[in-house]
């Protein structure tokens, strides 16, 4: 078969020749990839300059493009059928083209049906199309496919992609409060380790697997494929919550599911669309330490308010001195966070996107990169970079050929690169070694004396025998680089049967995709020195501490490859059928099949295929645009179970009406536009129960050469393993089992609110869980079964306001409400009955257990008369514990179930966009509720060694120095306890003392935009310039002030990012 082109000719002002030299600059290494792709299109569009046909050209043929309210349309196509010529209208709707009499213009354009007219004598032809109803209808994404919104009786809640756009590179952080239904936040703010948590109505299995499915362009990819998605090249972000819209996916959907679509390329010449960003970003909050005067002074005040006559760590010279500001180099003080950590970073973000095509191919390419800098201080001395520098590149391809007119093929091509450089120890880590070294033993590194002026190596600061942590040596010292790649490839061929039956469509989805990566460190071994004083000459020099363990050389090792690998079939068989003018009838058919594999995987079983399939189909039946059922159902097979458990049958039903398409509400219409009531019930299963090496419980797990051998011989110098089991044979175990309710309702009022709100409801069964295993049973082994159950409800909602202020203003605003708790129902336990707070029964799913501390005790003589605290020594000023049961001792059987659960319950968000001509303005209000966690006495306790395998004196934070208890100050309710230079178990105890509320209310983003005029645009050829800055995390408020209430426990770690940032985005 010939290839045509179609060739688009410069009109009398030059518009499409113009912008084609425009965009023949722009273009860089996409181009390569697109070229090959248009060079093998059939009928494509590509326009040529300064090229005529050879057909005769009688006249030119003119007029301008509207639509039925008198608005020009540009970009319109408009092709002489049965020829190559083709234009596209202009800004103002005006085009020409060259034509003879009796030829036929079509002219097509999104969202508008095509139009066809005949040349006749004139010479001008003035168009206005019709709004294509059906296709302007909106459409959600369902399981395999897409339904008109109205006909949709699951619950499914989307987001538009312009929503998700936040000055990260990581696209998990945007999701919290941005969509009903999802339960997220995010704990630690490093670079490629800032994917965000989150559940789809929050957790109800105390299992293994709690994570949504994530399907992207339809096929399973993991949660960091998720956070590298460029905003720019979502099309659709839906997330599916109810039995109805997940029991399709089967195995894979119990959890509930995220689907993303990527964007296809349209009809018509390239569209180019770039952005670019630069951000500042720093911590939301610095954990405040108290300074090294006051830290001396409580240091000593702990050694001494625990022994009299303890030795003291400092002695009244040093603080006098130090006070002073005598000699640093002897009396050092060291602010170890502003040595290590800057106080802001700069990031760059880049998008790159171009599409079109013709009646036959169509694509879209985009290029995107981001760079993330961290925050970490690299020194001068230091020669070569250890802060953080994580860069992504991303390469996406989208091509839709039409290979004849019933059959349609898609290619799809991800390539995903990353490379990190960064700290031999991770940047958590890093703010974790602040926390525990002494900031008046010595410095960072000193500078060479004449002793040491030969010495080629850093002189960095140590005490004693060398053995205290250098934090800032520790981040020198070396480097780690790490690098991954992923290939995603994908084909779909879909085939219209039309010609068998109408309304019959074939699919077939082939999707591989490999992934790699590797990680090498490089260090040394640094050279710790110490400032010492010669009393004779009063002159201090440094005295090497490990001259025979330092090196000045770099040590290389290999920090692990991996290399992983997957396939997915999917083949599918979809009906659509009009029965007359008020029935629509539809059913699909759904066979798919995964497959994966691991290298390095550890063991035998963990190195064999990953494999699961099943068969699934979905029937609807609608009536009147007004009543509209559904039924579903998954048939799926895991690998997991024995023969007899290996396949579960899940289905689910649902009903909607829509009560506003009733005759009878016609009159009520100007005030209640839209109401719709839904209801769905089904079964979902769930495979991924125990734990990650739980693969074939028909199986047991025996280790020949376990450590429980013997020696014998007359020497005892022979040896031979012996044999333990890690895990019984069960072929009873199987599926986890959630039955789930929803009850929905959709509203609009006054053509400007639209409110969309989900009761919900789930009880899941058949929870793997421990059995009690009595010793006299003999089992070396655990048994597990599935005997637990748990249930779930709550309610989300969306509620969105739209209005069109006259005079170039309009106003948005938009809010989403997740509440989801949950309860465990059965689990195998000991008879609690004398005992009832020990149960786990009516719990919810990840409670915390602990100890309800009163206050603290006022001195010795109250220790003396009350009930024995049974976890060491303990004195006044230390904390008091309830004696629960009361028999006058506080031990495990007082521990109480304590807080709040430690994932939030309540996950909200609220914001307003307005705008005025060419200027908008956007906030945005993220919170949580419902949720506890705990200070860790431990880590958080002033001046005790917390560093395994060195020494180290954790620092004092400030609130614990503006309030502890003492015996001058015998404050019962302080918020530290009695000071001790040691570890003291009696206060590291989970309970109440350190539990905190972690609820907050953050302004989590704020963005002001300017549009340049449209006058400017058409002058220069251009469709949009828009210049916009931003900012994200900008406060919050909560009533825990120490570091951002996000972070939750793990606020000693790397925080949170507060990013100031810059953008622009053009569209040609």
């Amino acid at each position: 078969m010939m290839q045509k082109t179609i060739l688009y000719e410069s009109g009398h002002e030059g518009v499409r020749s113009k912008r084609k030299l425009r965009l023949g600059h722009a273009l860089f290494t996409a181009l390569f990839f697109l070229s090959i792709q248009i060079s093998s299109a059939y009928d494509t569009v590509s326009p040529v300059e300064g090229r005529s046909e050879s057909v005769t050209q009688t006249r030119v043929i003119k007029g301008t493009i509207k639509d039925e309210k008198g608005e020009v349309l540009p970009f319109v196509n408009v092709v002489v059928l049965g020829s190559t010529r083709g234009v596209q209208s202009n800004f103002d709707g005006e085009y020409q083209i060259k034509a003879n009499e009796g030829d036929i213009l079509e002219f097509s354009y999104i969202g508008m049906k095509s139009k066809r007219v005949t040349v006749a004598s004139s010479d001008v032809i003035d168009v206005v199309m019709a709004e294509d109803a059906e296709a302007l209808d909106e459409v959600v994404l369902v399981s395999f496919g897409k339904q008109k919104k109205t006909s949709v009786v699951a619950s499914i809640a989307t987001v538009k992609p312009a929503e998700l756009k936040i000055p990260s590179s990581n696209l998990t952080t945007a999701l919290a409060g941005k969509v009903s239904g999802m339960i997220a936040y995010q704990r630690t703010g490093e670079p490629g380790q800032d994917n965000a948590q989150f559940f789809i109505r929050g957790v109800t299995s105390f299992g293994y697997g709690n994570s949504p499915l994530i399907l992207i362009d339809g096929v399973e990819l993991t949660t960091n494929d998720l956070a590298r998605l460029q905003p720019d090249d979502i099309e659709s972000f839906s997330i599916m919550k109810d039995a109805t819209a997940t029991s399709l996916y089967g195995a894979r959907g119990a959890n509930g599911v995220i689907y993303v679509t990527t964007k296809e390329g349209t009809e018509g010449p390239p569209s180019i669309s770039a952005r670019f960003e630069l951000s500042s970003s720093g911590a939301t909050k610095d954990v405040d330490f108290a300074d090294p005067i006051t830290y001396m002074k409580l240091h000593n005040e702990a050694v001494r308010t625990r022994d009299p006559l303890g030795i003291l760590p400092y002695s009244l010279e040093k603080i006098d001195q130090t006070i002073a500001g005598n000699n640093p180099l002897l009396y050092p003080t060291t602010d170890w966070q502003k040595e290590l950590f800057k106080e802001s970073t700069l990031n760059k973000r880049f998008n790159f996107s171009i599409n079109g095509g013709g009646k036959v191919a169509r694509y879209y390419v985009s290029v995107a990169a981001s760079k993330d800098n961290g925050v970490l201080n690299v020194p001068s001395i230091s020669n070569f970079s250890n802060n953080i520098d994580y860069k992504k590149f991303q390469l996406r391809s989208n091509t839709n050929i039409n290979l004849t007119e019933t059959t349609t093929l898609k290619l799809n091509f991800i390539g995903n690169y990353d490379d990190y450089s960064g700290p031999i120890d991770s940047g958590q880590e890093l703010y974790r070694k602040v926390m525990r070294s002494n900031p008046v033993y010595f410095r960072p590194y000193y500078e060479k004396d004449e002793t040491n002026s030969y010495i080629n190596h850093v002189l960095f600061g140590n005490y004693g025998d060398g053995n205290y942590i250098n934090p800032y040596a520790d981040m020198v010292k070396g480097y780690r680089e790490s690098g991954s790649s992923k290939i995603i490839s994908q084909i779909e061929l879909e085939q219209d049967f039309s010609f068998v039956t109408e309304g019959l469509v074939g699919k077939v989805v082939v999707n591989a995709n490999r992934e790699s990566g590797n990680a090498i460190n490089r260090s040394y071994r640094p050279y710790y020195y110490q400032p010492v004083l010669n009393r004779e000459t009063n002159v201090v020099s440094l005295k090497p501490l490990n001259e025979e363990s330092g090196t000045e050389y770099l040590d290389y090792n290999e920090a692990g490859k991996f290399v992983t690998s997957s396939t997915y079939l999917e083949a599918s068989l979809r009906y659509n059928k009009e029965l007359g003018e008020d029935f629509d009838l539809s059913g699909m058919m759904v066979y798919t099949m995964n497959n994966r594999t691991v290298s390095n995987a550890g063991n035998l079983q963990a190195s064999l295929p990953y494999r699961n399939m099943g068969l699934a189909g979905r029937y609807t039946l609608g009536y009147g645009d007004k009543y509209f059922g559904e039924f579903n159902f998954g048939y799926n097979g895991s690998e997991r179970f024995a023969k007899n458990e290996r396949w579960g049958f899940f289905p689910s039903a649902g009903l909607g009406w829509v009560i506003s398409n009733e005759d009878f509400f016609e009159n009520i219409k100007p005030v209640v536009s839209n109401l719709k009531l839904k209801g769905t019930y089904g079964l979902v299963g769930n495979d991924n129960i125990g734990g990650s090496g739980d693969r074939f419980f028909y199986l047991s797990q025996v280790n020949l050469t376990s450590g429980r051998g013997y020696v014998t011989g007359t020497d005892f110098d022979y040896g031979k393993s012996g044999v333990s089991i890690q895990r019984y044979a069960n072929e009873n175990i199987t599926w986890e089992l959630a039955k789930k309710l929803n009850i929905g309702v959709e509203l609009g009022l006054f053509e400007k609110w639209s409110l969309e709100a989900d009761y919900f409801t789930e009880k899941r069964s058949n929870i793997l869980a421990n059995r009690i295993i009595l010793a006299h049973m003999g089992l070396e082994s655990g048994v597990r079964a599935n005997i637990g159950e748990a249930k779930s409800k709550g309610i989300d909602g969306t509620l969105t306001y739209s209005t069109d202020l006259g005079n170039g203003a309009w106003l948005q605003a938009r809010g989403n409400f997740t509440y989801a708790t949950n309860e465990i129902t059965k689990m195998e336990e000991p008879d609690y009955s004398a005992t009832p707070w020990k149960s786990w029964v009516g719990l919810p799913i990840g409670q915390v257990r602990g100890y309800i501390a009163e206050r603290l005790f006022v001195d010795q003589a109250e220790v003396n008369n009350s009930p024995v605290q049974t976890f060491g020594e303990y004195g006044g000023g230390d904390i008091k514990y309830k004696d629960v049961n009361g028999d006058g001792r506080i031990s495990q059987l007082d521990q109480v179930p304590i807080g709040n659960p430690t994932t939030p319950e309540i996950v909200y968000g609220f914001g307003v966009s307005g705008g005025v001509k060419d200027f908008d303005l956007s906030f945005f209000f993220q919170g949580l509720a419902n949720e506890s966690f705990w200070i860790n006495p431990y880590d958080t306790a002033p001046f005790i060694d917390t560093q395994f395998g060195a020494e180290g004196n954790n620092q004092l934070l400030q609130v614990w120095a503006d309030s502890h208890w003492s015996e001058t100050n015998r404050d019962i309710y302080a918020k530290w306890p009695r000071l001790s230079a040691t570890p003291n178990n009696n206060n590291n105890q989970t309970s109440t003392y350190f539990m905190q509320d972690g609820s907050f209310l953050r302004l989590k983003s704020v963005e002001l935009g300017y549009n340049l005029p449209q006058k400017l645009m058409n002058k220069f050829r251009m469709e949009k310039v828009r210049i916009y800055v931003t900012g994200n995390n900008l406060f919050s408020i909560s009533q825990f002030k120490l570091w951002d209430p996000e972070m939750a426990g793990n606020g000693l770690g790397y925080p949170t990012q507060r990013v100031f940032n810059a953008g622009i985005q053009i569209s040609l």
